[in-house]
Parts: C-alpha cells; sequence; structure tokens
C-alpha cells in the first residue's frame, strides 16, 4: 500500500445537492481533495498467470502455513511492520470540534499522506463510527493485527487519556495519541533550543501552558519529565490547582505535579514573571499580560490559524516567538515528530513508544537546527529532509536501549 496524492478528477458530475454547481470548480481545495489523496498500489507485479499464483493462490497459501506455525513471521513476509492505522471518532478534528467520522476522513487521509512523504511509512486512515471508551478501545484491539502500530488522532479529552492507556495495555504495538505526545515532543525540541540561544537551562525556567485539553496535559507531563524548573496549567476556570473543586480526574493528577510555585487565579495572573507560555487552547491572551512576562521570555502561541498572542505583539516583548503557522519563522508542526518517531518504532519492531523514545525524538530534533540556532530558527522546517532520519535513528536507539526493541 502507498499514499499518494490523487489528480483530481477532471468530469463536472454534479454534487448530490440536485445539480448545484461543483465545489472544485471555484475552490483549489476541493479540486486537490475531489476523489480523496490516497491511493493503494502494489508492491509486486502481477502479469501473468506465474505471478498470479505467487501472489495470490496456490503460493500464498505456502506463506499462510508458515505464519501459522510461526506468528512472528508476519512481520516479514506481509506489510504489518510498515503500516500504521490512523484512528478517530471524529470528536476533536482541529479547531472544528465534533464534527464527526466521515467529515474526519479528509483530515485522517492528510495525516497518512505525510506519514509516507515525511517518514517513508505507510498509514491507513481509519474513521469510527462510535464515541464510547469501550467500543472504541474494543474495536481498534480487533484490528490491531493488520496494523504495526496506532497513531490516535482526533479523539476529544478527556476520553482520550483512557483510550490510550488501555490501548496500551492491551496490545504489544506502538500506540500514540500524536495531539498529546507529537505536539510535546516538537514543543520540547523548540523550547531546548530557545533555552540554548539565550543561554539558559530547561531548569531555570518557569512555564505557562494555556489549554488543559490532550496538548495541555501532554506538553506539561512531558517538559516536567524532561527538567523545565516549573509549569502552571490554566483552563477555562483559570489556573489548575489543589484547591479548586471542579477539576477532573485527570486535572487532578497535573495538579500534583505541576505549579510547585502555588499559583491560583487566572492565566494573566500567573504570566506575571513567567519565562515561558505556551498555547494549546485558542482565544486571545491580553497584551498587558504579555508584556508582564520575565526579560528574554519565550511566546509558543500555537493556536490555528488565529494564535493566542499575535506574532507581531509577542515580538515586542519576547525573546523567542513561535506558532502553529507555517506563514511565521518557528512553526510548532507535530509532522516534524510522528513520521520520524514510528518510522523508529517499526523499525526496530517496537512493543511500545516509551518517554525515553520521545525525549531522544525531541534531542535529535533540537539537533537538526545546530549552529544555525537564532531567535527565528530554533526549530527546523518540516521540508528539512534531515529531520526524519534523524529522529527515525534516535527512536530505533532508545528503543534498543529501552528493552523494548524486537530486532
Amino acid at each position: 500500500m502507498a499514499a499518494e496524492i490523487v489528480n483530481p478528477r477532471s468530469d463536472s458530475s454534479t454534487d448530490q445537492d440536485g445539480g448545484a454547481e461543483p465545489l472544485d470548480s471555484f475552490d483549489p481545495v476541493f479540486a486537490l481533495h475531489r476523489g480523496g489523496k490516497m491511493a493503494v498500489r502494489a508492491t509486486v507485479p502481477v502479469r501473468d498467470k506465474d505471478d498470479l499464483s505467487l501472489a495470490y493462490t496456490p503460493g500464498v497459501a505456502k506463506v499462510c502455513t508458515a505464519i501459522a506455525e510461526r506468528p512472528e513471521l508476519v512481520h516479514d513476509y506481509t506489510w504489518k511492520s510498515s503500516v500504521v492505522a490512523v484512528v478517530t471518532d471524529g470528536t476533536a478534528v482541529l479547531g472544528l470540534g465534533d464534527i464527526g467520522p466521515e467529515a474526519s476522513l479528509p483530515v485522517m487521509e492528510g495525516k497518512a499522506i505525510l506519514f509516507k512523504q515525511f517518514g517513508g511509512v505507510d498509514a491507513v486512515p481509519i474513521a469510527l463510527g462510535c464515541t464510547g471508551v469501550d467500543e472504541i478501545v474494543e474495536t481498534v484491539v480487533r484490528l490491531a493485527p493488520s496494523f504495526g502500530g496506532v497513531n490516535l488522532e482526533d479523539i476529544s479529552a478527556p476520553r482520550c487519556f483512557e483510550i490510550e492507556r488501555r490501548l496500551q495495555e492491551r496490545l504489544d504495538i506502538p500506540v500514540f495519541h500524536d495531539d498529546q505526545h507529537g505536539t510535546a515532543v516538537v514543543t520540547l525540541a523548540a523550547l531546548r533550543n530557545a533555552a540554548r540561544l539565550t543561554g539558559r537551562s530547561l531548569g531555570q525556567l518557569r512555564a505557562v501552558i494555556s489549554g488543559a485539553g490532550a496538548a495541555g496535559v501532554a506538553i506539561a507531563k512531558f517538559l516536567l519529565e524532561a527538567g523545565l524548573g516549573d509549569v502552571a496549567v490554566a483552563d477555562r476556570k483559570g489556573i489548575v490547582s489543589a484547591d479548586r473543586d471542579d477539576l477532573t480526574p485527570v486535572k487532578r493528577e497535573l495538579a500534583v505535579m505541576t505549579n510547585k510555585a502555588g499559583l491560583s487565579g487566572s492565566l494573566e495572573s500567573a504570566l506575571a514573571g513567567a519565562d515561558v507560555f505556551i498555547g494549546v487552547s485558542g482565544g486571545t491572551v491580553p497584551e498587558p499580560a504579555v508584556a508582564s512576562m520575565a526579560e528574554g521570555a519565550f511566546v509558543f502561541a500555537m493556536a490555528n490559524p488565529t494564535p493566542e498572542v499575535h506574532p507581531d505583539v509577542a515580538h515586542r516583548y519576547a525573546a523567542v516567538v513561535a506558532t502553529g503557522r507555517s506563514d511565521y519563522p518557528n512553526q510548532i508542526n507535530n509532522v516534524l515528530a510522528f513520521p520520524g518517531i514510528f518510522a523508529g518504532a517499526l523499525q526496530v519492531r517496537a512493543s511500545r513508544i516509551t518517554e525515553g523514545m520521545k525525549i531522544a525524538a525531541a534531542e535529535a530534533l533540537a539537533s537538526v537546527v545546530g549552529d544555525d540556532l537564532a531567535a527565528d530558527y530554533v526549530i527546523p522546517s518540516p521540508f528539512d529532509e534531515r529531520v526524519a532520519p534523524a529522529v527515525t535513528a534516535a527512536v530505533a536507539a532508545a528503543a534498543r536501549a529501552e528493552g523494548v526493541a524486537r530486532r
């Protein structure tokens, strides 16, 4: 199977709404998506009866029998070790929210072609027609024999945490919720380089995160694991702190491990004297709050398409500014992480993706910048051809070091 951009069909067939002019007649986005963005192609020829007898019956029976006798051979004689399932329930798609499985498919197709383009990993988009935790877990467990890994995508919090945890417990292949961990890996890489640029260590930094959903929770935990000095996380009701009585179990756990400074109240008040702002929530942070941050602060405002702090405002006060947008420098983009992480994990047939593998990915990603480090270059471009090989090699090595590699 290969993920390929499919040429738009040139026919002008009418849409299903009764003969209206096709959307792609005036919008190039729809033109690109017509017919979908992927195709399946064979990796072996079927030109004649001899090819047919090898690729299918009777020859295929010999391979089936061998795998039945030695199940580990499935990795060598099928696509299992080189393909990932991209699984969603359509409940948290981009900034669109709960739009359902069918409407999520263009995003999942896009994710699949990014796997192929940037990591050489084949991926299959799977949009599920269920949203219950038990249903999703059981469905993915039943699909798992066909895949070498599972990339969970656009599943709303807090269900996403339990779904990932339960799948990791039940499956012996990597399960990775990219909205959590991909974002965290790229954020850590950019933060490491920003700290290096300004002559500081992670341990000297206090961060404030706007957003306590999947990305915000994962970033907070991951940065602390990597040695960040302190981090406070804010949701819509203010700082997540132990004195609040309205916290979900996930946020209660977060309150225990974060906010050493004992802050409470609003996001804006927490920014006073903070070294780092990380936005993964949307909304707008008032300029006076940004101005109150410490000298030489970093502003990573990653909401798309409208950052929590406009870059023009952020540059008035911050030493390093990053966004989630491709039209500004320092784009925090998950595509820098997930293709290489899965490529490395699949390369060594890892049973799971560990914290050490994620930290190795962040360090490798940061190292690509090297001596070219500058305020407008703390993270490489997704199109930098050094990125995926560096991340892949680092993740594979970390998997072997941590004992989760099987070859």
